[in-house]
């Protein structure tokens, strides 16, 4: 059995390796707010388990056992944020700190039937793919709005930040999931953007822009 804390490095393991070949200290204390030396303790107690492969200075990665169990805690944690959007009527910013403690829930059984109760669902309130039950999952090929051309169109299918800020903005500017907008202008000035959705227009930021994930 794991920890919760372990839990937790494992999960933030997997999710800085989505984007490179290996994990550092630093990145692990970064995102976790805590101190690098902190983080080696617990990198030692990890690689004893099995569950990761660590070497000092020269970064972390997963094995086998190790993404398997984060994979699970991921499954767990974007079907809670789903049944609470979908099913407790939670807005999709609203979601994450409950999901982050309702993914502890150990019970394999319970997140099955909730699986099934809600139509193995393939993606979350954010469009993040949700694992099955084998740790298997749909993979979206997304592109930020920053990175497509004027008279471009896409479905807004996933967000890169998922801080309650970044999500209430854009739900008071309708820029949600399953929305299909048009790019009419990029600002030579600040690369802004200026959209069409729904027959309206909205000018957006490059920040904005960066971390706004469509489909073409």
């Amino acid at each position: 059995m794991n920890t919760l804390a372990e839990e937790n490095y494992l999960k933030s393991i997997y999710h800085l390796s989505v984007n490179a070949a290996s994990v550092t200290t630093n990145q692990l204390a970064a995102l976790l707010n805590t101190k690098a030396s902190s983080v080696t303790d617990m990198l030692k107690k990890l690689a004893d388990k099995e569950l990761i492969n660590y070497t000092p200075y020269q970064g972390v990665t997963l094995t086998a056992s190790g993404e398997k169990v984060a994979v699970n805690i991921i499954r767990k944690h974007r079907l809670w944020e789903y049944f609470l959007v979908e099913k407790l009527n939670f807005k999709w910013d609203q979601v994450h700190e409950m999901a982050e403690e309702m993914e502890h829930i150990s019970s394999t059984e319970l997140i099955d039937r909730l699986d099934k109760f809600m139509g193995y669902p393939k993606y979350d309130p954010h469009g993040d793919p949700i694992p099955d039950c084998n740790g298997l999952f749909n993979i979206h090929n997304l592109k930020p709005v920053a990175a497509i051309g004027v008279n471009e169109t896409g479905v807004i299918c996933g967000v890169r930040d998922h801080s309650k800020e970044f999500l209430q903005y854009l739900e008071k500017q309708e820029l949600t999931i399953g929305k299909n907008i048009l790019i009419l202008e990029v600002i030579e000035f600040d690369r802004s953007m200026i959209l069409e959705m729904e027959n309206k227009k909205i000018q957006i930021s490059r920040e904005v822009a960066n971390n706004l994930l469509i489909s073409l």
